[in-house]
């Protein structure tokens, strides 16, 4: 049998915390799809480097083009002011043990902060674009903005695009499957499974991959 969830806000769920249904969609958690996770830099107005932790995105492209789709991405955050400001951003990915020092810039993220020195992450500056990226991640993407739009039209998340540039991969990272896929390598977010029977919240989690079989 299955459980059917539809577009009117179950009255049965519960949220994790106070605000999460005002700040996510009830689908979020009903569906708990797995996205990866990853470091969205840019510069501040002042100069100050910044960083914001995010998943809710996808990658793709053809031939003339590749993109990173970010979606949920809120309008009143200083990475959307920064990324229509400047026209760009960068994309920094790093394993599982970088994941309390990302938290840490979540936390600590006031105009004034520099959000690389919060983190304890190594700036350098990208080649194609006027974005900070992290010297740590095992692969960074260069990204020029295509498209911001509400897609929602409530004013607040935008879905943000951006063609790629330029990407930059970590020697020990460039061979084949290898270190990109387990402890070392991408981590992802499972968005807090609700319960679909008794409509209790349950704890958001990180991943890393395990291959299990190669498509031959």
């Amino acid at each position: 049998m299955k459980i059917i969830v539809d577009k009117a806000f179950p009255s049965y769920f519960q949220p994790a915390y106070p605000e999460e249904f005002e700040l996510f969609s009830h689908f979020e958690t009903t569906a708990a799809i797995p996205s990866v996770l990853f470091a969205v830099t840019t510069w501040k107005p002042n100069g100050k480097p910044n960083v914001c932790f995010h998943a809710w995105s996808c990658f793709h492209g053809d031939r003339n083009a590749f993109f990173v789709v970010m979606g949920g991405l809120y309008q009143h955050t200083h990475t959307y002011a920064n990324i229509l400001r400047e026209g760009c951003f960068g994309v920094n990915f790093l394993p599982l043990r970088d994941y309390d020092r990302l938290v840490k810039t979540i936390q600590d993220n006031q105009d004034d902060a520099d959000e690389f020195a919060v983190g304890g992450f190594e700036c350098c500056q990208a080649q194609t674009i006027h974005a900070p990226l992290i010297q740590d991640a095992f692969l960074t993407l260069e990204c020029t903005l295509k498209d911001a739009r509400d897609l929602s039209g409530a004013g607040l998340t935008a879905m943000v695009v951006g063609q790629v540039q330029r990407a930059c991969v970590e020697e020990d990272y460039a061979r084949e499957h290898g270190k990109r896929y387990g402890e070392d390598g991408f981590m992802l977010l499972i968005p807090s499974p609700q319960n679909l029977q008794t409509g209790a919240p349950g704890p958001s989690a990180v991943a890393t991959l395990c291959i299990r079989r190669y498509d031959a």
